[in-house]
């Protein structure tokens, strides 16, 4: 049996606990602290982490007797005793679970005094408040909670999160040790929170980290929670569980439905008709999109269930989610719903074929190599360029990477050029050239794609300090000090690669390095979304995802050596990779 404190000391504590973390939040900020929650992170996952994730708070779990003595808390610790509360679900739930109560009885509240950093920065002490009474049956759930500290973690934010992105950043904290401890969604304030276990040789007294994204994120959530700790998953006098394995396997085989219902709704010109913060009816929607009022109901509700919108007494109202089907969204994925609902969605209608004969089952479908039908289809070929840019910040750190720096570091008098192979519409090397004025580029690719580079480049006003070569990979201009394929190599089979490799090895000069940006397939079997690309390319390209040391293989057949590789985004990698030295000739006599 847990015994309870004194009333009086439990209230010290947790002014002591709450004085702490509101001294915690004035002292840290993102960059300084990331490294002590997940020791070893540096490089591009560090500068990916601390660009997209702000040290937003601390959270602890308070047990005041009374709403007064949570008042004089807060005063206590120098907060702001009128902060607003509202439910927290998460917590609620968390605390239930662990404990085998009723969620209706613990009504804990959530509330955010502000506090704020070193430097000006808006934070906040995060405070979950259960309240209870002087020898009621909550007292053992306080004292026991006090001890474990289960609730206590730091939060970063994502403040406009996309889907990718943010399972990006799980992937990174992942790789370096974190373990998912559930989370859950608040509709109270519309956003998701992914808890994370820190490693145990953390830096910090806090052993937990939250990730909180703004909006309905539940398809990301689902995924977290598949992996969360046994003290979040259902127990089994709990209600049967409603996945087992002929359910899961029923939404499995219906995913071929969630793929035509984004892209209808792409296609269809929803989202641009919609508002993300004012719900519409279904007639009013129907009309302007040329639509049955009923049918639309019905995608809607499908939709809704997805997270894409979300069903209100009003109408239906769009998600952030959504939002990235917009045509003029930042970073619209509405090509890519085009495309994977399109032609991709063809082509894995013909799967099994690839399968049995390591054909690509889209040359069976459509009679033509992926690259010749799309180049015969102007319209075609540049929705698929647009649909390779909406996953373009997979290399936004890019321009942060050691070769690239030292590149832009190169004397005025010689600046240095950057050799963007196969480089599409120009998005990377434009990132390139925006983030080091000093630096210069040539982009080679296909004829129609030199033209959309060209006004690209142009528009982002660094168009002056670029040529353009028209051609194929035999064409790989020499002389650059920095060659760059980009999420080229997975498009082709080991001896076309080799081939594409020696290109390059025989354009670069002995100083110049080679940056390799692809998925990379995970040694140990854990999920990737290198895996699931994997399959993509068999089926549309005849390519594949290789692992970091099927590449060095590569490299080394080009006479290239790969000197390492960096995380990127979405669980993406560079890999580095230089000229291999060649050895001095013997010159001893016999």
């Amino acid at each position: 049996m847990t015994t309870t404190l004194p009333d009086k000391t439990l209230l010290l504590d947790d002014i002591a606990g709450l004085r702490a973390a509101a001294r915690f939040v004035r002292e840290h900020d993102s960059a300084a602290l990331l490294p002590l929650l997940l020791p070893g992170l540096d490089g591009p996952d560090l500068q990916v982490l601390a660009g997209h994730c702000r040290f937003a708070h601390a959270g602890l779990l308070l047990f005041p007797p009374d709403a007064d003595s949570l008042r004089a808390q807060l005063d206590a610790c120098g907060l702001d005793v009128g902060t607003p509360s509202h439910p927290s679900v998460v917590v609620r739930d968390r605390l239930a679970r662990r404990h085998g109560r009723d969620p209706a009885e613990l009504d804990v509240r959530i509330l955010r005094p502000q506090v704020y950093g070193s430097a000006g920065q808006r934070r906040a002490v995060e405070v979950f408040a259960l309240t209870v009474p002087p020898h009621s049956g909550l007292e053992p759930i306080a004292a026991y909670e006090r001890t474990r500290r289960h609730e206590a973690h730091l939060a970063f934010e994502i403040e406009h999160p996309e889907p990718l992105e943010l399972r990006g950043l799980c992937a990174i904290l992942l790789r370096h040790g974190a373990r998912p401890d559930g989370g859950g969604y608040n509709p109270h304030e519309d956003g998701t929170v992914l808890y994370f276990t820190l490693p145990g040789d953390a830096a910090c007294d806090y052993g937990r980290l939250e990730l909180y994204a703004r909006g309905d994120h539940r398809d990301t959530l689902a995924a977290h929670l598949d992996h969360r700790d046994p003290l979040d998953r259902p127990r089994p006098d709990a209600r049967p569980d409603m996945r087992q394995p002929a359910e899961t396997l029923l939404h499995l085989l219906t995913g071929a439905w969630t793929t035509q219902a984004l892209a209808a709704f792409a296609r269809l010109g929803l989202p641009d008709a919609m508002d993300t913060r004012t719900a519409q009816r279904t007639e009013d929607l129907a009309r302007p999109t040329g639509t049955h009022p009923r049918s639309l109901a019905t995608l809607l509700r499908y939709l809704a269930m997805l997270g894409a919108v979300a069903e209100e007494q009003e109408g239906f109202r769009l998600t952030e989610l959504g939002a990235l089907l917009r045509a003029d969204a930042p970073g619209s994925m509405r090509p890519l719903a085009l495309m994977y609902g399109g032609p991709f969605y063809r082509s894995f209608g013909g799967l099994d074929h690839a399968v049995r004969t390591g054909q690509p089952a889209f040359d069976h479908i459509f009679g033509e190599n992926h690259f010749d039908h799309f180049a015969r289809d102007p319209q075609l070929a540049s929705l698929f360029d647009q649909s390779m840019a909406a996953s373009s910040r997979m290399f936004e750190p890019l321009p942060t990477h050691p070769v690239i720096t030292a590149a832009a570091r190169a004397p005025a008098a010689a600046p240095a050029t950057v050799v963007d192979v196969a480089g599409g519409n120009g998005e990377l090397l434009g990132l390139i050239l925006t983030a080091h004025p000093r630096l210069r580029g040539v982009l080679l690719e296909r004829p129609h794609a030199v033209e959309a580079a060209r006004r690209r480049l142009d528009a982002a006003g660094c168009g002056g300090r670029c040529a353009y070569c028209s051609g194929d990979f035999a064409d790989v201009p020499p002389g650059g000090d920095v060659y760059v394929l980009s999420r080229v190599l997975h498009d082709w089979d080991d001896d076309r690669c080799r081939e594409i490799l020696r290109h390059c090895a025989r354009a670069m000069p002995a100083h110049a390095d080679l940056l390799v940006v692809e998925r990379l397939l995970p040694v140990d079997g854990s999920p990737s979304l290198a895996t699931a690309w994997d399959l993509h390319m068999l089926c549309n390209v005849g390519g594949r995802e290789r692992s970091a040391d099927h590449y060095a293989r590569l490299l080394a057949d080009a006479g290239l050596d790969l000197v390492g590789h960096s995380p990127l985004p979405l669980d993406a990698y560079v890999l580095h990779a230089r000229r291999a030295a060649v050895p001095e000739p013997d010159t001893r006599r016999s």
